[in-house]
């Protein structure tokens, strides 16, 4: 009994001690936390029995020197094979229903939400494939299929609770190779960072442009395919201000370990001068002259840059955020994708 008490006891510290979890930073983390810790506090439990059990077998029973006989001819035991078997069965129907209530409470299965006009419903074709168009200004992503049938939309969005709400935030996410495009339909802001308002429920609209990937955030417990063709989505609120890494989880080609982005939770007035920072300019008149004249010199990246963002109505910065990998998809203004050779810049 001791021995029993002395391990459940090690087993619930450590599962809630391991420090194995990043930082929590949004809502939905606890709950990933709550299962991870349960699960961990299992495993502990397990480890501690089997190896326990192991190692008093071997002090107790291991053969005596000078001891050559034969040990008893035990053949099996129905009862302890009928209990080794029943425990791990329990074990996983019940972690299959907590993570099972944990998936729902994030929203990840709502049958009836696929005629709610909260949800994302993906109009997907069965005998032709979605091609996703950016259009020369990157303000936007379209995408152009055939609605033969409507399937709800993958990934984690609104828990039930919000369902109907409008967020406060939405973000149109491009993955493609080898970088992430963030645009903000109702903004007019596209981005190679994402940036997001502390304490505001966020929604992200995922799409792949060539192969699959996976948009992870671990520190807010999230990650969600994007699929070519198909329609993903997210939906969280963000709790701690911070800098937090964007990472592709999914192997999408030679450079996948370069995919990555920054994701920066602000207070709402760092996010709102972010917003107006990030602006596009008015179109100017500057001609494809004045361009390749502007290209000459020595000039900084940002003065390099600075006439063309002009031209194809983005900010500077905007462009400097993109993956040199982007710029087969820029629009033809000339010395452009030049420009970007040429630019040392380390985000370039």
């Amino acid at each position: 009994m001791l021995a029993g008490i002395a391990l459940t006891l090690a087993s619930l510290w450590y599962g809630q001690n391991h420090g194995l979890m990043p930082v929590e930073a949004s809502s939905d983390a606890a709950l990933v936390d709550g299962l991870f810790n349960t699960m961990m506090t299992i495993g502990t439990a397990i480890f501690l029995l089997v190896w326990g059990v192991l190692i008093i077998c071997f002090l107790k029973f291991g053969r005596r020197a000078g001891d050559e006989t034969d040990g008893p001819p035990i053949e099996g035991n129905i009862p302890l094979e009928i209990v080794w078997t029943a425990i791990p069965v329990v074990i996983v129907l019940i972690l299959g229903v907590y993570s099972f209530d944990v998936y729902n409470t994030m929203g990840g299965f709502d049958p009836d939400a696929a005629g709610d006009p909260g949800v994302q419903v993906a109009m997907l074709s069965d005998s032709e494939a979605a091609t996703p168009l950016i259009d020369a200004a990157h303000q936007k992503v379209e995408q152009h299929r055939p609605a033969h049938h409507q399937h709800m939309a993958l990934g984690i969005g609104a828990s039930p609770d919000e369902i109907g709400q409008a967020p406060d935030v939405t973000v149109n996410v491009l993955g493609l190779q080898y970088a992430w495009i963030f645009t903000y339909p109702d903004l007019g802001i596209t981005s190679g960072e994402l940036h997001l308002p502390v304490d505001k429920n966020a929604r992200l609209n995922l799409k792949a442009q060539d192969v699959i990937h996976a948009f992870w955030l671990p520190e807010f417990r999230l990650k969600q395919d994007t699929i070519p063709g198909s329609e993903s989505e997210l939906r969280f609120t963000p709790k701690r201000v911070g800098d937090y890494p964007i990472v592709c989880a999914e192997l999408c080609g030679p450079y996948h370990g370069a995919m990555g982005s920054r994701l920066y939770v602000q207070t709402p007035e760092d996010y709102d001068a972010w917003v107006k920072e990030q602006t596009p300019a008015p179109a100017s008149d500057t001609t494809a002259a004045d361009l390749e004249k502007l290209m000459q010199g020595d000039r900084s990246n940002a003065e390099y840059l600075a006439p063309i963002a002009t031209q194809i109505g983005l900010n500077a910065k905007t462009l400097e955020q993109l993956h040199p990998h982007l710029m087969p998809s820029l629009p033809d203004v000339p010395g452009t994708k030049q420009a970007l050779i040429n630019s040392d810049s380390p985000s370039a």
